[in-house]
């Protein structure tokens, strides 16, 4: 497999954190299962004129070839077919409200097709991106495309970034349990619900949410990297109660429990889960 990534130039890394590229000479058949990471994205199969939907149990059916992929706060799965060509970007959080200006929270947990953001737009850069050969022009492609959407779009909407939701994803970036979210709301000096409303249109899920979300991917992160950990002080590093904690909080994200995370098919990245045998995942 190919991978590569990179971070736009100023301005357009104010809204988008990367773009990146995958292709596969031949997918081995099979799926994966996404771990969510609380970031909205969009993807572009470049390979064929369609994505595979897919449901645990079910036949993958065909679906648009170009997507909008919400901030989720649950697992996803792929099928491995559609990682022969791929070019897609994630957002920062509140990147995509600024950008694209349209709330995040209505693509949240969703997929939308690209052509229903940006009309014939996406069909013509999905078009672009396909008639050049390199991966290296292709990002290049896709830079030049999001900067030249962001300069046509230079002006100022309700859903530009707010200093309320900046303060509060430094904060949470320095704390992200949970717990500091009350604590964080009152200090922006807004009303609770009047703040959960300003994250949740801009970042895409509520501020819980989010926070509880970095906190699985830190232990994620943890876990991908050193299969020889304790699990017990995992979970209070990463600022879960206990072990039972943190054991429900993983389930309730990946759908699946720690020993089957640790003991799956490794993937170059941490939150693409090889699926196995259903009867493991207990």
């Amino acid at each position: 497999m190919l991978y590569l990534q990179r971070k736009p130039a100023s301005p357009l890394d104010g809204c988008v954190e990367m773009l990146w590229y995958a292709s596969t000479a031949a997918p081995e058949p099979g799926r994966q299962r996404i771990l969510p990471t609380g970031s909205t994205q969009i993807i572009l199969s470049l390979s064929r004129a369609h994505l595979l939907e897919c449901a645990e149990g079910q036949l993958p059916r065909q679906a648009p070839p170009a997507q909008v992929v919400g901030a989720r706060s649950t697992y996803e799965i792929i099928d491995n077919t559609d990682l022969a060509c791929l070019i897609g970007l994630v957002f920062r959080p509140g990147g995509f409200a600024a950008l694209v200006g349209a709330p995040a929270d209505l693509f949240a947990n969703r997929f939308v097709d690209l052509e229903d953001v940006w009309g014939v737009e996406a069909r013509r850069l999905r078009d672009r991106l396909g008639e050049i050969s390199t991966p290296g022009g292709r990002l290049a492609c896709l830079e030049e495309f999001l900067s030249g959407k962001l300069t046509a779009g230079r002006r100022r909407t309700a859903l530009d970034d707010h200093p309320a939701v900046g303060f509060a994803l430094d904060q949470f970036g320095r704390v992200p349990s949970a717990v500091s979210v009350a604590q964080v709301a009152r200090s922006t000096g807004w009303s609770a619900r009047r703040f959960s409303q300003l994250f949740r249109e801009r970042v895409g899920l509520t501020p819980k949410v989010w926070c509880r979300i970095q906190r699985f991917q830190r232990a994620v992160r943890q876990l991908h990297a050193g299969p020889e950990i304790r699990w017990g002080e995992l979970a209070l590093d990463c600022g879960y109660y206990d072990q039972s904690h943190f054991a429900n909080e993983f389930r309730a994200f990946s759908g699946i429990n720690i020993s089957t995370y640790s003991a799956a098919g490794r993937t170059p990245w941490a939150n693409h889960v090889v699926e196995g045998d259903p009867a493991a995942r207990g």
